[in-house]
């Protein structure tokens, strides 16, 4: 049995992760926080090391007794009031876990091969990186390109609401996604309001070879320069006077047309 620790102060120096998971400290540490069983499982399974558990007390021998064995760290534990000061809030799945990061991909190796490419631009919610990202591995994406402001999809939260397909759909962040995508053949489409766009179920679009879909920026959008940049712009058709969905429905739904469709 793994070692059990009773925290004593929120100060300890081996709970230092837990404590900075609020910020983007961890980025630079080469560690994330895995939170939920779901979460976790999706990390072990890509190979990333487990270093320690946080838990409540009752998963210890509830709902976590699976993975403490498996994880075989050591596990701390303590009072509700004192775990939620260590962290800055409610563990609402009441495990996490301090994990490596798994090794970074580059766009070359996440575009070879691949017919169906996801491209988020500056997305900075984590809620919508972790929904865009699930929807994207389920509705048939090969890979998701990330330009450098988007959210750090192993951010706890992004994490967790992807329920571990961050660590399942292989992702890279690419300063120059659309030049990349150019250079390896790709068909390169917009989701952005234009009179001359595409609706999303045009058969020109579900005909490309290799198709990447592009979408941007709670609230902005794509920049201009990208949406001229791409070989065509698409838009969702709407009703009811509504214009725009937030990012991460309205990428489900284009997923699922362009992407989801030609697996069928």
């Amino acid at each position: 049995m793994p070692e059990l620790y009773e925290i004593l102060t929120p100060e300890d120096p081996a709970l230092a992760p837990y404590r900075q998971l609020t910020g983007r400290q961890l980025l630079g540490s080469n560690l994330f926080i895995a939170e939920s069983e779901n979460v976790i499982a999706a990390g072990l399974e890509a190979g990333c090391r487990p270093l320690s558990l946080l838990m409540e007390r009752q998963h210890i021998t509830g709902k976590g007794k699976g993975l403490v064995e498996r994880c075989g760290v050591p596990v701390y534990t303590g009072d509700d009031a004192l775990l939620e000061s260590l962290t800055g809030f409610r563990l609402s799945r009441g495990i996490l876990c301090a994990m490596e990061r798994p090794a970074p991909l580059t766009a070359e190796a996440v575009l070879t091969d691949a017919r169906r490419i996801a491209v988020l631009e500056n997305v900075v919610d984590g809620t919508n990186i972790g929904a865009l990202m699930r929807s994207a591995a389920a509705l048939g994406a090969d890979g998701i390109l990330l330009t450098p402001d988007c959210c750090d999809p192993l951010q706890r939260r992004a994490a967790r609401v992807s329920m571990g397909a961050v660590l399942r759909i292989p992702w890279a962040v690419c300063p120059q996604p659309l030049a990349a995508l150019k250079a390896a053949g790709f068909t390169t489409a917009a989701l952005a309001l234009r009179e001359n766009a595409l609706p999303v179920h045009d058969p020109l679009l579900k005909q490309a070879a290799r198709l990447a879909l592009f979408l941007g920026a709670e609230g902005d959008g794509l920049r201009q320069e990208t949406i001229d940049g791409c070989d065509h712009a698409v838009i969702i058709p709407m009703y009811n006077e509504v214009n725009s969905l937030n990012v991460a429905a309205a990428g489900a739904v284009a997923f699922w047309e362009l992407f989801g469709k030609s697996r069928a």
